[in-house]
């Protein structure tokens, strides 16, 4: 069976970027999320979609969500947002004169 698939390489197009690569893992990650999240459930939108017009409305929701609003275990249970708007913040500190 290995023989046969290594004739066959030429046969096959990669996907994005190459076999381990950090970023086709991560790109595969959010297309499932997006696809579980926004595409097949109804919470960015009301019944099956009729329009492009209708998945770019609930896209739209999904991205302002994940990179707003939602809560993200990782960051302490606060959402993405408020998290870069500390970090900065933090880093923005200047001492005050006295």
């Amino acid at each position: 069976m290995v023989e046969r698939l290594e004739d066959r390489r030429g046969a096959y197009a990669n996907s994005i970027g190459s076999v381990g690569d950090a970023y086709n893992a991560l790109m595969e990650t959010i297309n499932g999320l997006y696809k579980a999240e926004c595409i097949r459930a109804t919470v960015f939108h009301d019944g099956p979609y009729k329009t492009i017009a209708d998945v770019e409305y609930a896209t739209a929701g999904w991205v302002d969500w994940y990179n707003v609003r939602r809560l993200h275990g990782s960051l302490g249970n606060i959402p993405p947002v408020e998290y870069e708007q500390a970090h900065y913040a933090a880093l923005n500190r200047e001492p005050h004169p006295v």
